[in-house]
């Protein structure tokens, strides 16, 4: 250790610092210089870590990415992009579970759990409190969990919440059961807790030994006669992923675009993740999900939007100027699957995709042509399939439907799409096109792949 006594400029010395043009250098006793070498030991001590992080993942993938999702539960576009890579490296994400989740993400059977503290409207204190009320057996039903909980640290708002993001799901896999049920349990729950204070109980409670003070010496079958609603079905599943997303600020149990992921390859060789190594001004096209649609009126008093749209591996910002948002208007609905063309443009360090064109998921219609391997190798065949699907394509700007080929062997099937440019207008017509020039064709819905 030294100290440091004085401070001057010694004119330019052959030393490796952090660039500082003047008093670089530090004047010590007996007329020693120490030179500034922060950056050695700061490039050293990245190194190492970087080492340690390296190994971590590399020997323990499960435990070093629930410590990743942990440290950056904040920041929702870090936390898809990381939940992607762990789909990536095989290892599962599970939603809230109510008898199983702690605090934060845990590694556990071989898959990531989420956390509580990752659900919004749910507070350390109720947390904490769960936590406490949960015992070895866990939580039986919903009127169990409410007749042990604290329900003045666990609130109704907080029980909705754990309800909808699917904490309750092992449970009781109907959600909207369990809403309507909650209507009456609540009350029911914060009426015995009231009696308990008061040291005033039922019958029924006398009988079962379920008007003990204390939670675990309360009998096991108390919460059975607990008042239930009417069987009502469950909620459609677009809708539980749309709560999902809204509580956890991601898909978790599924995702609305996972049914499409082994044909959007097929149709999007590239995903949202990759648009800033694209070039500006090449046409591509993404199969997205619409979060959120913000309305804009430029000078000129035309309306045009700006879109926040995700696919399975990130989140994006995509901008509809206004002729194009005048024309597809209508079909910017937010929590809808939708193919998009544009290209990429780069403003400000920033990448934007602009939207030139959108078609919903459920309306594409793909054509289907059959090739044996004879006549994909024949040069003569491939050039008449061409001259048909020209002839379909009509407007450039109106076709829409892809084409997409089927090679057919003993062994194998592939699938190729042919190039954008032979995009076809009316699917019906160019399959019968096809069909009457003696290549087999059908049409294929985008969803039923």
């Amino acid at each position: 250790m030294v100290k440091i006594v004085t401070r001057k400029y010694l004119g330019k010395q052959n030393v490796y610092d952090i660039g500082v043009e003047h008093d670089h250098n530090f004047a010590i006793k007996n007329s020693f210089i120490a030179s500034n070498c922060f950056n050695k030991s700061h490039s050293t001590a990245y190194a190492y870590v970087t080492y340690q992080t390296a190994y971590l993942k590399a020997n323990y993938p499960l435990e070093y990415m629930a410590a990743l999702l942990t440290a950056n539960s904040g920041d929702t576009d870090k936390v898809q992009r990381y939940i992607t890579n762990c789909t990536n490296m095989g290892i599962s994400i599970d939603p809230p579970d109510i008898n199983r989740s702690g605090v934060d993400f845990t590694p556990t059977l071989g898959k990531i759990l989420f956390g509580f503290s990752a659900v919004r409207n749910v507070g350390q204190s109720a947390i904490a409190c769960i936590l406490e009320a949960r015992n070895e057996t866990g939580f039986k039903s919903l009127a169990d969990f409410c007749d042990r909980v604290d329900l003045r640290a666990v609130n109704r708002r907080t029980l909705e919440s754990l309800i909808y993001c699917g904490a309750f799901d092992k449970i009781e896999p109907n959600r909207q059961q369990l809403i309507n049920d909650l209507e009456l349990v609540y009350d029911w729950a914060q009426s015995r807790a009231k009696d308990r204070a008061s040291g005033q109980g039922n019958l029924l409670d006398l009988l079962g030994d379920g008007f003990s003070s204390t939670p675990n010496k309360r009998a096991n079958n108390a919460f059975e006669t607990a008042p239930k609603s009417k069987p009502v079905m469950d909620l459609p599943p677009q809708k539980k992923l749309q709560m999902e997303k809204e509580l956890l600020g991601f898909y978790v149990s599924d995702h609305p675009l996972k049914s499409l992921r082994q044909i959007a390859p097929l149709l999007t060789p590239i995903n949202l993740s990759q648009l800033g190594e694209q070039r500006e001004e090449i046409r591509l096209c993404a199969v997205v999900m619409l979060n959120n649609v913000k309305k804009v009126v430029t000078k000129k008093g035309d309306q045009m939007a700006i879109l926040q749209i995700e696919d399975l591996t990130t989140q994006s910002e995509a901008v509809v100027f206004p002729k194009t948002y005048e024309r597809i208007s209508s079909l910017l609905q937010v929590d809808t699957r939708l193919i998009i063309w544009g290209k990429v443009d780069r403003r400000d360090e920033q990448t934007q995709f602009i939207l030139e064109d959108a078609e919903p998921v459920e309306t594409v219609q793909m054509v289907m042509v059959e090739l044996n391997p004879q006549q994909a190798g024949n040069i003569d065949e491939l050039h008449r399939l061409k001259i048909i699907l020209q002839e379909q394509a009509g407007d450039k700007e109106k076709a829409k439907m892809p084409v997409i080929g089927i090679i057919q062997t003993e062994n194998s099937r592939k699938l190729v799409r042919l190039g954008w440019q032979f995009c076809v207008q009316d699917s019906r017509i160019t399959v019968q096109a096809l069909q009457n020039a003696s290549f087999p064709a059908h049409i294929k819905s985008l969803t039923g792949i």
